[in-house]
């Protein structure tokens, strides 16, 4: 079985270039994983994560491990400054993809309501054919025929009697009372389709049942873009669960203020594409607690548990704004820092 998985596909092609060299050079020391964080200070989930392309190396982890390989810093730094701007640059082009899907699912949102507007006799639900009711409408299999007969109306055009018309009244002539009775039942069919189009624009086409406002569809869409493959959760789902495993870490997420307290790196990760925060410290040591948090009661905790470990995260905190997420850690010395 190789040693390497390979790297994602979408990676860009110069943090590849760098991500294979750092193979290279673990490969060459006949180190593993554990020893190349025994010696770098950096955990090992870290180096698994720097090595299998879902995060970049800090330069920092890169200058350590240069000191433990023998590489020469200088070259694989130069690396490293080229992949840190490709990394940078494919975070622009993701943020970019986003925002124009969430316009233009705000843009099509509104237009549903005016589309279905136009179509009255869809569905018109329980008040329209309430509506329709009173009215006098009854349905088509009341008689045979496009229009059900309609009764005998009272005036002054009646059947004629024998002698003559009735009051001295004109004669009718036979095909009078049809006419009027048809014109007079498209005029009701007329008034109650205005009716019924007016309790559909109403209603939104679903009887009594409310539905939400353009404003707010346009919102809710773009509120819940559709997620890229890989990704398995946005926003309030992502509350409480691991961004690694649910696909919102790698290329995706991004620190947005950092502190360090001793020698131990504090961080705010951000996805934007989840719509989530977490907490990052690495070279920590075991017992260092680490929190997140963005100006409500809601927390997220973690630690570092293993002796051989030297970072850990926190689940993460849905969060509109990235800059309301704060970070916090509690070294196991008693020593605190929070970023700003």
């Amino acid at each position: 079985m190789p040693r390497w998985k390979s790297l994602p596909e979408e990676l860009d092609p110069q943090v590849r270039e760098f991500t294979e060299q750092l193979r290279r050079l673990v490969e060459h020391s006949g180190l593993s994983v554990s020893a190349v964080a025994d010696r770098t200070g950096y955990g090992k989930t870290s180096w698994e994560r720097y090595l299998g392309g879902r995060l970049l190396a800090p330069k920092g982890a890169v200058v350590a491990l240069a000191e433990v390989t023998g590489a020469h810093p200088v070259h694989l730094t130069t690396l490293w400054e080229l992949a840190e701007r490709a990394w940078s640059r494919s975070e622009m082009r993701h943020d970019a993809t986003v925002d124009a899907l969430r316009i233009s699912q705000a843009r099509a949102a509104p237009a549903e309501p005016e589309t279905a507007a136009a179509e009255p006799g869809a569905h018109t639900g329980k008040a329209a054919r309430s509506a329709a009711a009173a009215l006098g409408i009854t349905s088509p299999a009341a008689a045979p025929g496009t229009f059900g007969p309609a009764p005998d109306m009272p005036g002054t055009y009646g059947p004629a009697a024998p002698g003559g018309p009735p009051g001295g009244t004109r004669p009718d002539t036979g095909d009078r009372p049809y006419k009027r009775r048809l014109v007079m039942f498209l005029a009701g069919m007329a008034g109650a389709l205005a009716v019924i189009a007016a309790v559909f624009l109403l209603t939104g086409g679903n009887g009594n049942r409310p539905t939400a406002s353009p404003e707010r569809a346009a919102t809710s869409a773009s509120a819940l873009p559709e997620l890229p493959s890989g990704v398995k959760c946005g926003g309030a789902s992502c509350t409480g669960r691991d961004p690694e495993k649910m696909g919102c870490g790698g290329t995706l997420a991004r620190s947005t203020s950092s502190v360090t307290v001793g020698t131990t790196l504090v961080e705010v990760r951000y996805s934007r594409t989840c719509g989530a925060a977490w907490a990052r410290i690495t070279r920590a040591a075991r017992g260092d607690r680490i929190e997140v948090s963005a100006g409500g009661p809601a927390r997220q905790t973690g630690s570092v548990t293993e002796a051989t470990d030297t970072d850990a995260y926190t689940p993460m905190l849905a969060v509109k704004d990235p800059a309301a997420a704060k970070a916090c850690v509690t070294l196991a010395s008693g020593r605190k820092g929070c970023t700003k």
